[in-house]
């Protein structure tokens, strides 16, 4: 079986795997829109208190079971295999639509490195999306397909490294820009009275789960290439502080460039395609930061799309007994054709639902609730179904029991269930967090198969105890 060739590489990949477009441009408005510093706060509680303990949890699992999300969960039994399966496909199905994102960064950075002038809805109005698309698809499933070591440990040897130099770099040059300090205030002064606004808490917690790749059978999978001898709280600690780094240093630089140019702060595709890019044009030196900060958001799209192929990629070695290159092969195929209507819907072409890009749709759907219902099954799956000795040794620690087993599905149950009785729009699930969510009809619709999810599982544990007993 494949293995990391070290733990420098395993922390590069997960760091890489961890490290996405939502910590560059989500996190930095999300945090001046909430309380500023005060909401930094509830995030490192959110982080340390649950999302490390939960990836300590997944990294143990995969390393203990020596498998993939769905392989371990049929190792758990065969009735709880589904679980495995509604995870991967629900990763994918964001991986489809995340490389068209891609596409668009890419657009942005080539376009900027060769002094070309590009606008997103100008971009849009093309076939250049679907073109991008298909070609960062192609080459992301090469970088899979070539292996763990050779593919995704040499990949993420190269631009984490990267990624970590150019935002130093770019926070560096924040310092000398005329916005700086009232950056620093916006960014960091703390709104104590927002710490009474549940919502702070529920967008906190929301965005450090995806932010750190849990609960998705990422962190899962690149556990089963780990060596019996790497520490797992450490290592954990080490991704959780690198993924932090980034995000805050992401924060400084992008609001010293909105206060420098009196750029309203807004958040997502618009902070990246449209607010960034006019305070670039306004630098002197803005025909260096611009690709430098273009580059940057593409290595944080690359990373994480390899990861989420990965997911799938493993599963169907180890299910259906294929090669590494034919399943990265099929694959690929299946996440060209998933995210196809999302690549359609953001150009010439167009493609919409009931009047919305298909893109939004997917994201409003699979990001707001496939992905926390797919780490609550998990969670119920290896700390309930799962044999409680087996549980135990992956988690020697009584305390991180007690937080994995009762704190992280409370959580994530609350505050998908609270955006959905509420009404109120949770964006820290999206990976387009301008998108708006979908009538009640869904919401209800999603609600019923959570509960039903959950209750199959109770079901299966309940039926596990009373065999155990017998």
């Amino acid at each position: 079986m494949e293995r990391w060739t070290s733990r420098v590489g395993f922390i590069l990949a997960a760091v890489g795997a961890a490290v996405g477009l939502g910590n560059i441009w989500r996190f930095p408005a999300v945090v001046g829109q909430n309380g500023g510093g005060a909401y930094l706060l509830p995030y490192l509680i959110a982080a340390f208190g649950l999302a490390v303990p939960l990836l300590i949890f997944e990294l143990s699992v995969g390393r203990s079971l020596r498998a993939d999300v769905v392989s371990a969960c049929r190792q758990i039994g065969n009735r709880v295999e589904w679980v495995g399966w509604v995870v991967s496909v629900s990763v994918l199905a964001v991986l489809s639509y995340y490389l068209v994102i891609a596409g668009w960064v890419f657009a942005f950075l080539a376009a900027n490195v060769v002094g070309a002038d590009i606008t997103f809805d100008g971009l849009t109005d093309t076939v250049w999306p679907i073109v991008l698309f298909v070609l960062i698809a192609l080459l992301v499933g090469v970088i899979v397909s070539l292996g763990v070591v050779d593919g995704i440990e040499r990949m993420a040897r190269v631009v984490v490294p990267l990624a970590f130099v150019i935002i130093a770099g770019l926070a560096i040059y924040a310092i000398t820009l005329d916005g700086f300090r009232e950056g620093l205030e916006y960014f960091f002064t703390p709104d104590m009275s927002a710490l009474g606004d549940p919502f702070i808490w529920s967008a906190a917690f929301g965005q450090v789960f995806f932010s750190f790749s849990v609960g998705m059978g990422i962190m899962l999978t690149y556990g089963s290439y780990m060596d019996a001898g790497t520490r797992l709280t450490q290592s954990a600690v080490t991704i959780a502080i690198a993924d932090l780094m980034v995000a805050l240093l992401a924060g400084i630089f992008i609001f010293t460039v909105v206060f420098t140019h009196g750029i309203e702060p807004t958040i997502g595709t618009e902070l990246a395609f449209e607010s960034l890019p006019t305070g670039f044009e306004a630098m002197g030196i803005g025909w260096l930061v611009a690709p430098a900060f273009f580059a940057l958001l593409f290595v944080a799209a690359l990373a994480p799309s390899v990861s989420m192929l990965e997911v799938g990629v493993a599963a169907s070695m180890r299910r259906f007994d294929m090669s590494r290159r034919r399943a990265a092969t099929v694959v690929t195929g299946l996440v060209l054709l998933l995210g196809f209507p999302s690549a359609l819907s953001y150009s010439s072409i167009g493609f919409d639902v009931a009047g919305r890009p298909v893109l939004d749709v997917i994201d409003t759907t699979v990001g707001t609730f496939a992905l926390p219902i797919g780490a609550v099954l998990l969670v119920l799956v290896f700390a309930w179904v799962q044999d409680r000795e087996a549980f135990e040794i992956q988690l020697p620690s009584r305390l991180l029991r007690l937080l994995v087993a009762v704190f992280v599905p409370i959580v994530l149950i609350g505050v998908t269930l609270g955006r959905i009785l509420t009404g109120r729009d949770l964006d820290m699930w999206h990976r387009l967090p301008e998108t708006s969510v979908l009538g009640g009809d869904l919401s209800l619709g999603t609600t019923v198969i959570a509960l039903t999810a959950v209750a199959v599982i109770a079901y299966h544990y309940r039926r596990h105890r009373k065999r155990q007993r017998d």
